[in-house]
Parts: structure tokens; C-alpha cells; sequence
């Protein structure tokens, strides 16, 4: 199997949060507390990828399990109004399956950084289409319809802890590896733009595909 230029002892065994990124999390989880919610936080993708490679990163993605992004959003703002704190207004970024966005984020500036809101959710694909069903989805749900293992991690922020739902994200990311959540068949039939994103990921981040990704990769030719 090859690997990643980078040893595994490069990759980080927790998250490491720095100033700014502590204060948007713990604002976030005074607004879920003073809404009355039970709603879990977790950041997803490629922020926490990027963490555990030690390195710094301002794309911040929020999956929220029991609410829509923009709902969220507002109980961000009505939390920070009440603490007389600066509020920003949440934009809405519709769907757009030509990028590979099939749902609508909300994104709003909390403190000093930007984030996207977005609800955990499972996709499933009408034969012919590229643009998915969406529903909302657990936790491993939403890791499984992901692109790569290594894209499929979690922070939850309510526990301050790593969530390696599929198994083997992980483990791949030590290895330098890129490796589908599902078989690679299934991935790239229900979204063929993940075969250019392969390409251009390992290319990116010097990851060796797996095998199964290659072969699959050549039947979409």
C-alpha cells in the first residue's frame, strides 16, 4: 500500500484549537443552551482534516442534528443580541448540483470567524440524476454519503472529542490514503464530479488512491 509523504506520528491525536476557534465554538454552544435545544455541534470535513494534519483552517463546516442551518443561525443571533454582542445576518446559499452542493447552507460571520451551517443529513439518488434526495441523517449517515474517509471525520464540539464514524478515516489519513466511505462504484455513480475530485485531492494532498478508486475512477471514463 503506499503512503502519504507525511508520517503517521504527523498526524495530530486530537483536535487543537486556537483562540478564535475556542470562542466561535463556545458561542455556539451558548446559543444552543439558552434556545433550550439539545442540538449537537459537530464540525465536519475538511476543517477537522486539516486539523489533524497541523494545519491551520478557516473553512468551517457546522453539521447540526435535529436543525436546518438557517434556523440555527437565528438562535446564534437572538443568543448574541441578548448578550449585546454583535449580530450578522445569515445568507442562505442555495443548492447548486453543478458544484456538488445539493443542499442549502446558511452562512453567517459569528465573532471573527466564518462558518456554514448545515443539518446532518442521508442522500439517495434517482437512476439518471445527479441531484440527491435529502432527508435528515444520523451521524454516521451523513459520514457515509461522504466523498473520502478522510473527508468523513468529526469535532463534536459538545464533547470536545474526534468522531471517526466510518472506521477508518483515521486510519487512512496516517496512511496518506484516499479511500471512498462506500464502495467507489456507488460514489461515483451517484456523483460522476467525484472522479475529477479524486484527482485533484490526491494530487493536492500527495494521498495514493486507493486501488478500488482507480478501477471504479476507469469505468466512468
Amino acid at each position: 500500500m503506499a503512503t502519504h509523504t507525511v508520517p503517521g506520528d504527523a498526524v495530530q491525536e486530537r483536535i487543537h484549537l486556537t483562540s478564535e476557534e475556542r470562542a466561535l465554538f463556545d458561542t455556539l454552544l451558548a446559543a444552543a443552551k439558552f434556545a433550550g435545544s439539545n442540538t449537537v455541534l459537530r464540525a465536519a470535513g475538511g476543517w477537522v482534516r486539516d486539523k489533524l494534519l497541523g494545519k491551520e483552517s478557516k473553512d468551517i463546516d457546522i453539521a447540526l442534528d435535529n436543525m436546518l442551518g438557517k434556523e440555527f443561525a437565528d438562535k446564534v443571533n437572538e443568543y448574541l443580541a441578548s448578550q449585546g454582542k454583535e449580530t450578522h445576518t445569515a445568507a442562505v446559499i442555495h443548492s447548486n448540483p453543478d458544484q456538488s452542493k445539493h443542499l442549502e447552507t446558511a452562512r453567517m460571520k459569528v465573532n471573527s470567524l466564518w462558518i456554514d451551517l448545515v443539518n446532518l443529513r442521508s442522500e439517495t439518488y434517482a437512476d439518471g440524476s445527479r441531484i440527491p434526495k435529502m432527508e435528515f441523517g444520523t451521524p454516521l449517515q451523513d459520514a457515509m454519503r461522504r466523498d473520502f474517509t478522510v473527508n468523513s471525520l468529526f469535532y463534536n464540539l459538545n464533547e470536545d472529542a474526534v468522531e471517526d464514524l466510518t472506521g477508518r478515516g483515521l486510519e487512512d489519513l496516517r496512511q496518506g490514503l484516499l479511500r471512498t466511505p462506500l464502495p467507489p462504484q456507488e460514489t461515483f455513480k451517484d456523483d460522476p464530479l467525484r472522479v475529477m475530485r479524486a484527482v485533484r485531492f490526491a494530487t493536492r494532498f500527495n494521498f495514493a488512491p486507493d486501488p478500488a478508486i482507480l478501477t471504479a475512477a476507469a469505468s466512468e471514463e
